[in-house]
């Protein structure tokens, strides 16, 4: 499976506790923090999710 690198662009302070439950699954806890996942269905609806907080890029 790909790669990708997710990167917190938008901080989840004041979105609903569901997106920022999210964004800390995905391992994500500071602006510009990034993480490295395989793209796998439960991966890509976690990114779609919240695709407006984050930013994506393969690897």
């Amino acid at each position: 499976m790909a790669q990708v690198k997710i990167t917190l662009v938008r901080s989840p302070i004041g979105r609903p506790a569901d997106q920022r439950a999210t964004v800390v699954a995905l391992g994500l806890h500071r602006p510009h923090q990034s993480v490295v996942h395989e793209l796998t269905p439960t991966i890509q609806g976690m990114i779609s999710k919240v695709q407006h907080l984050v930013q994506i890029e393969e690897v």
